[in-house]
């Protein structure tokens, strides 16, 4: 037999979790009393248009109070509403509750306000032991004003008031006493900083008023973007400067947000200096003029890592703690909309106005290399600002493949440096692949309108040595004993030799190995290094058995060089192979890869062997370990 059972509740502990956990600081408790204040305002002007609309706050040194002229509330509205977590008088689900007659005129979900989750006087638990609210309804004139005492360990009290104690208009007032160790969150200057920073853009008037009978205006509506200007030039100041007391920056430039659709309005603004796709930043977002965030993530796509936006908006949809933004297909049809909005700006640019966009360019090319990503169209209109490493400089593509009509594209940047000096003086167009973004982008040049019949290949290592010249017979036939020499040393470093002239003739040595000899290179490395950790002799076995002569490395001399020039008449074998390996290493070096152990020890031989030379000395042989 079994019998039904309810819920035993901690209170105290309900309390406590949301209103020390759910909130990331103390310093959310104004920020509920004053969207406490908004909603009842909201909720009262859907019957009485004319009604007053202002929030007054004041402090002094016993606490503070929160002042509106709304909707306010019944008796039975306080025992369901006050008394009750999680319930929302702002939302109406069926039951005609919550704002008495007015709730016949709210639908569901209405999104008129701006809290939804009923637990955010919760969030004054955290500064204060006991909250009073004393509230008399717009909605029932004839109601008895009342006064409810909460606790934060669960107890509340009730009681009507009559006579000189009722407020004479209708409305709510709420008063809190700081608990012991948190007056800091009630003195003045705080409450002013806290109340401008969430309440600046409300839609109701909301001042201040100190125990010196000071008052401080904390609204400043309209919002700097729904302002009359002179001129566009001034209104453009006066964003950047709205930036600059916001978010605490000059900003590069302003992109001006206004998405009626979605309910958006506010501005972009482009960050002064360079920033990264690891750097995404927070935006600031007001929800119906409310801050819901400084620090909002998700807000636009991650390639507009450059922009932080300061926006209003009544399309999104907040977390309970309000602090951060749902994600939902709201928000999901904000950053498209958001980005969009960037992306038109930056085409813009390209059409009309370029000297800006050189300028954004200088400092955030990154950013506009990462959209043009995903978007042809932009691409194609900024290729003649955006520049590229090239074997002619760095210049745009659109130049570039003027004089080139085939691209090679190196793999990356060590790849570049190493072959530019000789693919340039080869006449070879050579673009700089190792830059995050570029090998995509050059590769997407085809397809765009300015680079209609130019090719894009990977640099390969046989397309550079065509291009060096080759060497007549009667100098390789001189330089045979040096090339014998050089294939002796080079062998066991899996690397051919050849003998080619090119330009410059500072270069001794090139050394060539394509994406599958590095690939081959790599390989068996990690192989000896198996086979070294191997504990039987089976297993090297296999691991020998299972390689395969891959593709080789090629060191080519430069017969134009003065020391490959010295090395081929030099009659002492010896001293040409540690010539050779010096090169070897030298080559090794310009191409900037991974050193090997063997070549870690043939460079230092090469480096002794040449200063015993120098100095006169026979270089003792090694005789292996002397342990």
């Amino acid at each position: 037999m079994s019998s039904a059972h309810s819920f035993q509740v901690d209170l105290r502990g309900i309390v406590d979790l949301l209103s020390h956990h759910l909130y990331s600081s103390p310093r959310v408790f104004l920020r509920e009393l004053m969207q406490n204040a908004v909603d009842a305002i909201t909720a009262r002007r859907v019957v009485e248009p004319d009604a007053p609309a202002v929030v007054r706050i004041s402090t002094s040194g016993a606490g503070i109070q929160v002042r509106d002229s709304g909707i306010g509330l019944t008796e039975d509205e306080v025992h369901r509403f006050l008394a009750t977590i999680g319930r929302s008088s702002k939302r109406v689900d069926g039951d005609p509750g919550g704002l008495g007659d007015i709730a016949a005129i709210l639908e569901p979900g209405r999104g008129d306000f701006l809290g939804r989750f009923g637990i955010g006087l919760l969030a004054c638990f955290v500064v204060a032991d006991e909250i009073t609210v004393v509230t008399k309804s717009a909605a029932e004139p004839g109601a008895p004003a009342v006064e409810w005492r909460g606790a934060a360990d669960g107890r509340y009290e009730v009681r009507l008031l009559t006579g000189d104690e009722a407020p004479s208009v209708p409305g709510t007032t709420v008063v809190l006493k700081p608990s012991p160790g948190k007056e800091f969150w009630f003195q003045t200057p705080r409450v002013v900083e806290l109340a401008r920073d969430y309440g600046s853009l409300l839609p109701y008037e909301t001042v201040l008023e100190d125990d010196a009978g000071y008052t401080y205006r904390i609204t400043e509506t309209p919002p700097v973007w729904d302002r009359e200007y002179p001129s566009p030039r001034t209104r453009h100041e006066a964003l950047a400067a709205y930036c600059q007391d916001t978010l605490g920056f000059a900003p590069l430039d302003v992109i001006e947000l206004d998405i009626p659709l979605l309910g958006i309005k506010g501005a972009a603004y482009v960050l002064p200096t360079a920033a990264t796709a690891a750097d995404q930043g927070g935006h600031r977002v007001h929800l119906k003029g409310m801050l819901l965030s400084d620090q909002a993530r998700g807000l636009l796509p991650d390639w507009a890592f450059f922009v932080r936006c300061v926006i209003d908006t009544d399309a999104l949809r907040p977390t309970a703690s309000r602090e951060a933004l749902y994600e939902d297909d709201r928000l999901a049809a904000v950053r498209d909309a958001l980005g969009s909005r960037v992306r038109d700006w930056l085409a813009g640019l390209a059409a009309t106005d370029p000297a800006r966009l050189n300028r954004l360019l200088a400092v955030h090319y990154l950013g506009v290399k990462a959209l043009a990503r995903f978007d042809d169209d932009l691409f194609a209109l900024i290729l003649p600002w955006l520049p590229f490493e090239t074997t002619a400089g760095r210049l745009p593509l659109t130049e570039f493949a003027e004089r080139h009509r085939v691209l090679h594209l190196t793999a990356g940047d060590e790849e570049f440096q190493q072959i530019a000096p000789i693919a340039a003086a080869a006449g070879l167009g050579v673009v700089n692949g190792g830059f995050t973004y570029d090998a995509e982008l050059v590769r997407k040049l085809p397809r765009t309108p300015a680079g209609a019949g130019v090719t894009v290949v990977d640099l390969d290592p046989d397309t550079v040595a065509a291009h060096l010249d080759g060497v007549d017979a009667a100098d390789e036939l001189a330089a045979g004993p040096l090339l014998a020499v050089a294939r002796r040393v080079l062998d066991p470093l899996d690397c051919d030799v050849a003998l080619r002239a090119f330009h410059p003739m500072t270069i001794p040595a090139l050394l060539l190995d394509g994406r599958e000899a590095r690939y081959e290179r790599a390989r068996a490395d990690a192989e000896a290094e198996a086979a070294a950790d191997a504990t039987d002799d089976l297993w090297a076995d296999i691991l020998g058995a299972l390689r395969t002569a891959g593709p080789r490395a090629r060191l080519v001399l430069n017969h134009r060089s003065s020391l490959i020039q010295g090395l081929i008449e030099l009659d002492q074998a010896e001293l040409a192979a540690t010539g050779l390996e010096a090169v070897y290493g030298q080559a090794l070096l310009l191409a900037k890869r991974p050193i090997r152990a063997t070549e870690t020890v043939l460079l230092n031989r090469a480096f002794l062997g040449l200063l015993a030379h120098a100095v006169g000395r026979k270089q003792e042989p090694e005789t292996g370990d002397e342990g």
